[in-house]
């Protein structure tokens, strides 16, 4: 069974958006596993993670994933801004 989940997520600039999206853009461009692929994409100041996979077991993983690698770029940016 095919899965399929998108998630829209904003950011408090454009500069934090770009930057994020810089960073994890080359991860889609090849899939990890053939169980799952993302695709990421900017739209009307969201970054949108779209991730379709085999079944619930590998979107789960996909997903966990792609948002820790999201997050950590939100944490790295807000380090780099404090400093």
């Amino acid at each position: 069974m095919r899965t399929k989940a998108i998630v829209r997520l904003k950011f408090p600039s454009e500069k934090h958006l770009q930057t994020a999206f810089n960073a994890l853009e080359p991860e889609t461009k090849k899939a990890s596993t053939a169980r799952s692929r993302a695709g990421l994409s900017m739209e009307d100041g969201f970054l949108v993670l779209d991730v379709e996979a085999n079944d619930t077991v590998a979107l789960r993983a996909a997903m966990n994933s792609y948002l820790r690698w999201i997050n950590s770029a939100v944490e790295v940016l807000e380090l780099l801004e404090k400093q």
